[in-house]
């Protein structure tokens, strides 16, 4: 997939090695195996992984104090807006962070506090992406925090 008007050339490139980053990780540090599809075909028919996670990288996280949690995206400014993140899919689980740390979310709960009534969580609209801001003090309350480079998840 391309994604013509997107400020980073290489955002698929850089997610597709945060995605082998996240794995390895998660792998040696926890047992944890995931298997992800290679092919557009079942990525579209059974989601990015055999055991049903979606990774995204959020490179400034730790600088912002807060996840952009995805909800739809297109491939250019011209398309239609198609939903993703926590809404593509049969994903089960969302793993989401840059290289210092990421969080281990279920899906539908991040779902749930998209739509949550009680919650004010700000969303933005670029060109080819919606997302809503997760703070990272509620990232830590509700998701598994995962420090590379430490032996558990703090």
């Amino acid at each position: 997939m391309r994604y013509p008007d997107c400020k980073n050339k290489n955002s698929i490139q850089d997610g597709l090695e945060f995605q082998d980053f996240v794995m390895e990780t998660l792998a040696k540090q926890h047992g944890i195996i995931i298997q992800v599809f290679g092919s557009r075909k079942y990525q579209f028919s059974h989601g990015e992984s055999v055991q049903r996670y979606e990774i995204k990288l959020d490179r400034r996280c730790t600088e912002t104090g807060r996840l952009s949690i995805e909800i739809a995206e297109k491939t250019s400014s011209e398309a239609d807006w198609v939903q993703s993140g926590i809404y593509a899919g049969n994903s089960l689980f969302y793993v989401q962070g840059n290289y210092s740390c990421f969080w281990l979310f279920m899906t539908k709960f991040l779902v749930k506090l998209h739509k949550a009534k009680n919650k004010d969580y700000e969303e933005k609209e670029e060109t080819t992406i919606k997302a809503f801001y997760l703070p990272l003090k509620d990232a830590d309350k509700y998701g598994l925090k995962f420090m590379p480079g430490k032996e558990t998840a703090a």
